[in-house]
């Protein structure tokens, strides 16, 4: 009764809007990462499983699996994930928990994954519950007590625990910050205050920075802990340039080969040597084939979708639609801000996708279920005809 009622005031006072262009440019992105994967994985692929097409049929079958999806979801109106986000956020836990158990399962060298009849990676399952509990939970709260020291805890305690539990069952640093990362944004874009905000950010900038002058000068050492090596490792990526800096090396030879339209298409040299270069390095194999240009074209491409992402947080009807979609922003530019700060040795080498281009199965089914989300929100949301 209420979704009629409210289809009818669309009708009396304004029009749906679908969002041709957030979906074109994800289909853009997915087209784009299919073809570049099979260019930077079929080498590999042939050496290791006597078949050069292994790695895109793969992403292929997950790519049309998440497609489908994202219309399903797309279809559904977006108020029905408010009811269901205490059960998101269970489920997000037990995943998590079941990777303890015997269908959890490892893969080049970590265990983060389950099978159940399917490969499934609950970190992923997990940012997209944390995406639309948080939403409902603003909703919730008040912007007064959100802004309030208690408030903050309350909002950011349910996204910690499950960043602590991706963090320390699969050994996923790279997502239990992406996880805090988009809670942290939510919250931020709900709350008139930034002071809080700014003592956070400074206080993150002051503690990496005294982790790293600590590794930098070997009072941290990678026998504590093997982040503490891939620190050092970035710090003097010449003296760890055959080991734990082999990686990122070769992915930086691979950037400055590239000039400025690349070497073409499939015709990578350093594919040959970067280590996984379908996953978290593909970006270096894009500057190597297709140059400063292509690139460029990527970043451009994660622009407008972001901005698009934007236009339909601002114009959302209600705060639980806008917190969805701005969940869904948080994510992406996270993710992506650092894929390339790690592809460029900004930051030390951890493992993080680029989003719908490296391969992953768990990530684009996911990723593309977040975009339908997003896009239900701009279908349900009610423009002015004048």
């Amino acid at each position: 009764m209420a979704q009629r009622k409210r289809r009818q005031k669309i009708k009396q006072i304004g029009v749906q809007h679908f969002d041709y262009t957030l979906l074109t440019v994800v289909l853009f992105l997915l087209c784009i990462g299919l073809v570049m994967l099979y260019s930077v994985s079929s080498y590999d692929a042939n050496l290791t499983f006597g078949d050069s097409t292994y790695y895109i049929k793969n992403q292929l079958k997950n790519t049309v699996i998440g497609v489908v999806a994202m219309f399903a979801v797309m279809m559904v109106d977006y108020h029905r994930l408010d009811k269901w986000s205490f059960l998101a956020y269970i489920i997000s836990i037990v995943l998590i928990a079941l990777v303890l158990t015997p269908l959890g399962y490892e893969a080049n060298g970590a265990r983060r994954w389950l099978d159940l009849g399917v490969s499934l990676q609950p970190a992923e399952v997990a940012k997209v519950g944390v995406i639309i509990y948080s939403a409902s939970k603003v909703c919730r709260m008040s912007a007064r007590r959100m802004a309030s020291l208690n408030g903050l805890i309350a909002m950011f305690f349910p996204a910690a625990i499950i960043s602590i539990m991706v963090w320390q069952i699969t050994d996923n640093l790279s997502s239990a910050l992406i996880i805090m990362g988009i809670s942290v944004v939510m919250v931020y874009m709900a709350t008139p205050g930034y002071k809080p905000y700014v003592i956070i950010a400074l206080s993150g900038i002051l503690v990496a920075s005294l982790v790293v002058f600590l590794v930098s000068q070997g009072i941290l050492t990678e026998e504590l802990s093997y982040r503490f090596g891939r620190i050092r490792a970035w710090v003097y990526p010449e003296a760890y340039a055959s080991s734990i800096a082999f990686q990122t090396t070769q992915a930086l030879y691979a950037i400055g080969s590239g000039g400025v339209f690349g070497k073409g298409l499939g015709m990578s040299l350093q594919k040959q040597f970067v280590p996984e270069a379908q996953n978290d390095m593909i970006f270096a194999i894009i500057c190597e084939e297709l140059g400063l240009f292509g690139a460029l074209l990527i970043i451009f491409l994660f622009i407008v979708l972001v901005w698009r992402i934007q236009i339909i947080v601002s114009n959302a009807t209600d705060l639980f639609g806008a917190m969805l979609a701005v969940g869904v922003m948080a994510h992406i530019s996270i993710q992506v801000i650092l894929n390339l700060a790690v592809v460029t040795n900004t930051i030390p080498n951890t493992g993080i996708s680029l989003p719908f281009i490296s391969f992953g199965g768990s990530s684009v089914v996911f990723l593309l279920i977040e975009i339908g989300i997003v896009l239900s929100v701009a279908k349900n949301t009610v423009y002015d005809k004048d």
